[in-house]
């Protein structure tokens, strides 16, 4: 029986479901705290778009010439070592999805609490992820259905939320959207750098077609323009939101906090309308968790594929969808929900997946230089250009990190050694089963 694929509609839906979520409506609050310019905080969100723009259209041409499910695991094993891609496979399946799963039902509890204060906010993230992995497990239907559905709500509850908030605003804030003196410097400096690593962080996801590109209808000739479209819709979104929360809530409120689409709701709506608007929030972040269960479990399917050590994860339903992978990713979600705190994932995972696709991105130049005579059905667009843009974007917020937060780059550093360890068990396993194979023959 053939297998059913994913149409590029619901390609797409995971791309945006999967950007739109936890980031926006978490990391303002901290950006507030070095931060206080609207012109300044807006070009936040536009250069961490332009950022992902680049680096979409880069994957574009990587995802045509090398059509395979996986994402960086596949890409960086096929450009520079299997050991190089293994490692990159390690950080997608440990923290790539999970942490983000985590942080996107952490933040689905946090809202729908501050709706209903009753309810434990650990509980119902943990409840969250229950609910989305059973409804992707079973058939690939169902699993299209939910994920086209909450997206399409997302979409339209945030326009609705942006157009509601702006006519029913009593009185706007003093906030300049317009450049002023020093808005320049603000940009070039430090606490820039490392609001953009939050920013960064929200856009994460404009790559997560890439990871399911064999479940794809028509992959190589639909990648790039679901990979473009998708980004640019979420960018758009992300400008509209942020410049809503801070035309409507004061900067001394927002400063700070987590929940600040709550807050805004609060200051135009009222305490009752907010604790609705905290509802229709928290329902927006169900797709995100949905898209991260559908995308993520895909690495560790094609590393069973290719490693006999973790062979069961390859395994398949009769409808082509990985459940034992999709069982796994989610419960490495729920350790992290259970044992850690909501900045320290945002922080070590944001820190990780940069890295990841930095080399990714930068395999490009690697790619057309060794392998000239490949067929590459798209050639990214104004290249050099946009890796070049992408890499010293990444690499500026990546270095403010590692000074300013060490912690949680030595515990990246730390996850990347755990993932050479598990590489060497992994291919030691291969070889050994090669062996063996070869002698029974």
């Amino acid at each position: 029986m053939a297998r059913s694929t994913y149409k590029p509609s619901i390609a797409s839906a995971v791309i945006i479901a999967n950007m739109i979520g936890t980031g926006v409506f978490t990391s303002l609050g901290y950006q507030l705290l070095d931060i206080e310019s609207g012109f300044v905080l807006i070009m936040l969100w536009v250069v961490g778009g332009v950022s992902a723009l680049c680096g979409a259209l880069t994957y574009a041409e990587l995802g045509a010439a090398l059509p395979r499910s996986g994402g960086e695991y596949n890409f960086l094993s096929r450009i520079y070592h299997p050991v190089v891609g293994f490692i990159s496979g390690w950080i997608s399946a440990t923290i790539g999805f999970a942490a983000p799963v985590a942080l996107a039902a952490i933040t689905f509890g946090s809202y729908l609490s501050a709706a209903f204060p009753g309810l434990s906010e650990r509980w119902l993230a943990v409840g969250i992820i229950a609910i989305v992995t059973a409804a992707h497990i079973g058939r690939r239907r169902r699993s299209s259905n939910f994920q086209s559905i909450f997206t399409a709500a997302k979409i339209s509850l945030i326009v609705g939320f942006c157009l509601l908030c702006g006519f029913l605003v009593d009185e706007p804030q003093p906030v300049s959207f317009f450049p002023t003196a020093g808005d320049g410097a603000l940009m070039l400096s430090g606490a820039f750098a490392v609001s953009l690593i939050y920013v960064n962080y929200a856009y994460t996801g404009w790559n997560s077609v890439t990871y399911l590109i064999n479940e794809v209808t028509d992959a190589q000739r639909n990648l790039p323009k679901i990979l473009i479209t998708s980004t640019v819709t979420v960018m758009v979104l992300y400008v509209a939101l942020n410049f809503t929360f801070l035309l409507v809530a004061p900067i001394e409120a927002l400063k700070g906090e987590v929940e600040v689409g709550y807050i805004a709701a609060q200051h135009v709506f009222g305490d009752g309308g907010a604790s609705a608007i905290s509802f229709v929030l928290s329902l927006l972040l169900i797709s995100t968790v949905s898209a991260m269960t559908i995308a993520g479990p895909r690495v560790l399917q094609v590393i069973g594929e290719d490693y006999r050590m973790f062979a069961r994860l390859s395994r398949k339903n009769d409808d082509g969808i990985p459940s034992l992978a999709i069982l796994v990713q989610s419960a490495i979600a729920l350790v992290f929900v259970l044992t850690s705190s909501f900045q320290s994932i945002l922080l070590f995972s944001g820190f990780i997946l940069s890295l990841n696709t930095v080399f990714a991105v930068a395999g490009i130049f690697v790619l057309r230089k060794r392998q000239p005579e490949l067929e590459r059905p798209y050639r990214t667009w104004l290249y050099p250009l946009p890796p070049i843009i992408y890499l010293a974007l990444m690499l500026w917020t990546l270095i403010f990190i590692v000074k300013s937060q060490p912690t949680e780059a030595f515990i990246a550093i730390g996850i990347i050694a755990a993932g050479s360890i598990a590489y060497l068990f992994a291919n030691k396993s291969n070889r050994t089963s090669t062996t063996t194979d070869s002698n029974n023959e």
